[in-house]
């Protein structure tokens, strides 16, 4: 157990405290790896009464009734449903909860012998916990096999049904997922449901607080600001840029605890989350939409609310699985601006995107992405044109052709993206729209894009629509750059790249 183990432990219970004090019904969505699993662990033990596993937390000082309850704990990732099926999975998990009780189930259906369950453990002792943990697994692990994942669904919404007439046996209960599946495809029965996922209050619930790594990683910061020769303010600040970032409608922005651990376990920056769940159904889904610029994403608040398995919003999906995060919220027009929450989902987006568009492997774009940033930064155009082309070599014709200024836009895209450049795609000028601006060391490059056309015909709508003079002024070179691309070979077939100042000087 972390507490007698002498393991590291974030006190939470602050949060905990007003959680139990504030309601009886919650449901919690949060990204995997963020402390859920914990989070319904400390509730168990606090509910069985286990006082002195809080010995010097904050609500060892603050609770003054340490009554017990039997508690009902449901984790969906231990249950063997693939096995032997979710429903039998489910029986085998109760029989367990009421042999530990000594308590034998006879009814027959499942959502009965649930019921029987809570309502045997109420009437012999306390009023029941109930915790439940990964609600959604059995949903989220066939999310592209729709028939097997609405044979499920079915299944839990019949097992949810029991909650509703057992409330007299309940004295807490949360439920927790990743994904906020919609209140009609499973919860109907449970109308006080409390949805505390986007509630100012318990946005720091889950996830770690800055004040929280100073407290708790203070001489690991220290340690590795010395081996690394850098200040500690400095360290903090790349700890940030790799792992901070993840809001839920509060005010403080938090690290992803699993990789704040693996980070310091390590001594290197690395993308840990990442690693442990690779989203190929959701990149799968990014790539049919086109949906390649995901810094900035706008939504209303419905958007949250529609989550069901015949209507995968692709912004409501990437937000519940932590891709995308809350950056801010207009609570007038109730809109939601979201963004990456750093690096270490950014960078990985991006070469995942990129092989996926490419129709590649992700390993093979990481040369790519260090070369063409290598010729960028150079000023090599030469060398630039032979990678964009290389780029483009793998995408099979047919499926190019149907798309394929979508396809060039995108490509280009998530490539100067995925090097940590500064990119702006599709920019708005007073007199049009400009295709790309992107920000070396040195330059800026000022880019227009001519299908089927050829590269002075892209220069000369820079000059004629003034595309470079917005960025003008700083200590960087503005280069424009016009590039001809021909959809009948997939390549570049012409470009020139010249300074700005001297493109306009033609005239």
């Amino acid at each position: 157990m972390l507490r007698t183990g002498g393991y590291l432990y974030v006190d939470k219970t602050s949060y905990i405290y007003d959680l139990i004090e504030s309601g009886k019904y919650y449901f919690l969505s949060r990204p995997r790896r963020f402390g859920k699993s914990l989070l319904l662990s400390t509730l168990k033990y606090l509910f069985l009464g286990e006082k002195q596993l809080f010995d010097g937390l904050w609500i060892s000082d603050h609770r003054t009734q340490w009554n017990t309850h039997p508690v009902v704990h449901l984790s969906f990732s231990a249950l063997d449903y693939k096995s032997l099926g979710l429903e039998a999975a489910l029986d085998q998990a109760m029989n367990i909860c009421a042999g530990e009780y000594g308590i034998t189930l006879i009814r027959l259906g499942l959502a009965a012998r649930f019921q029987e369950l809570l309502q045997g453990l109420g009437k012999k002792n306390q009023k029941v916990i109930l915790l439940i943990d990964e609600y959604d697994k059995p949903l989220v692990d066939y999310i592209d096999q729709v028939e097997q994942a609405e044979k499920n669904r079915a299944i839990l919404k019949n097992f949810f049904s029991a909650i509703k007439d057992s409330d007299a046996y309940l004295h807490f209960f949360l439920i927790t997922g990743v994904s906020k599946f919609s209140k009609v495809s499973l919860f109907s029965d449970l109308n006080h449901l409390r949805d505390i996922t986007l509630v100012r209050q318990y946005n720091e619930l889950a996830g770690y607080t800055k004040e929280e790594l100073a407290q708790y990683f203070g001489e690991e910061i220290k340690e590795l600001a010395l081996s690394n020769h850098i200040s500690e303010e400095e360290m903090k600040a790349q700890i940030r840029h790799w792992y901070n970032g993840y809001r839920w409608k509060g005010e403080e922005s938090l690290y992803n605890p699993f990789s704040i651990l693996n980070f310091f376990a390590s001594g290197e920056f690395a993308n840990y989350w990442w690693e442990t769940g690779t989203p190929s159904f959701l990149i799968k889904q990014l790539r049919k939409g086109f949906h390649y610029d995901l810094n900035i994403v706008e939504a209303g608040s419905d958007v949250f609310e529609s989550y069901t398995l015949d209507n995968l919003e692709w912004r409501s999906l990437l937000f519940q699985t932590g891709y995308l995060t809350i950056h801010n919220y207009d609570p007038e027009l109730y809109l939601y601006t979201l963004g990456y929450p750093n690096r270490e989902v950014k960078d990985a987006m991006h070469r995942h995107m990129l092989g996926a568009f490419r129709n590649s492997t992700t390993a093979e774009s990481q040369p790519l992405y260090a070369n063409i940033k290598r010729a960028l930064d150079q000023g090599n155009m030469t060398r630039l044109i032979e990678l964009i082309n290389t780029l483009f070599a793998s995408i099979p014709h047919q499926i190019f052709l149907e798309k394929y200024e979508a396809f060039f836009h995108a490509i280009l895209h998530l490539t100067f993206q995925g090097l940590g450049l500064i990119t702006q795609s599709e920019v708005s000028r007073s007199k049009g729209r400009l295709d790309t601006v992107v920000h070396s060391k040195a330059h800026i490059y000022v880019m227009e894009f001519k299908l089927d056309d050829t590269a002075e015909a892209a220069l000369d709508q820079i000059r004629e629509k003034r595309y470079g003079s917005a960025e003008l002024g700083g200590q960087k070179e503005v280069i424009a750059m016009g590039i001809g691309f021909s959809s009948e070979t997939k390549a570049v077939n012409s470009w020139k790249a010249i300074p700005y100042l001297e493109l306009l000087a033609e005239e």
